[in-house]
């Protein structure tokens, strides 16, 4: 059976641009953030809590991707569901794209199951999720390149 992505649309292929950041699922970011910060010398650019999604997440960019620490503020959540079922580690991978809304559009017409049918606010522009079961068991984040309609339509201010 082929590969879902090659029966994606050439056009559809090429519109994920860089990788945005690289999540890490933590039970306590001052220990995690005394590693990725202290002992390997990466410099925070934020810690912000993220009250939607009930967890606290630490950004520290790496060259031109970030690495996202994320730590479940309610015992409730998916993030702390899946912390207790495969403890610390890789959690999720973050594209850009151009236009969020069309990109989940078409994917959904191919057949990718999404979690976020529409985009959302996140803590640096629009996301949404894909499910892992339609992308080989990962969590794939999409998030809006700034300046695209998503921004205007959820209320951002443009970088």
């Amino acid at each position: 059976m082929p590969d879902r992505t090659e029966r994606l649309p050439a056009a559809l292929r090429h519109r994920i641009g860089k990788v945005h950041h690289v999540a890490l699922v933590v039970r306590q970011m001052d220990p995690a953030l005394a590693f990725y910060r202290d002992t390997l010398g990466l410099e925070l650019q934020t810690v912000m809590p993220i009250p939607s999604d009930r967890v606290k997440i630490a950004f520290l960019p790496v060259g031109e991707v970030k690495i996202e620490l994320v730590q479940p503020t309610d015992e409730t959540t998916g993030v702390a569901r899946f912390l207790a079922a495969k403890g610390e580690g890789f959690h999720h991978v973050c594209f850009e794209v151009a236009d969020l809304a069309e990109t989940l559009t078409r994917l959904a017409i191919d057949g990718i199951e999404l979690i976020d049918s529409a985009p959302r606010r996140g803590a640096e522009g629009p996301v949404a999720f894909l499910h892992p079961r339609t992308c080989h068991g990962v969590l794939v984040e999409l998030i809006e390149a700034p300046g695209g309609p998503a921004w205007t339509a959820l209320g951002y201010q443009q970088r």
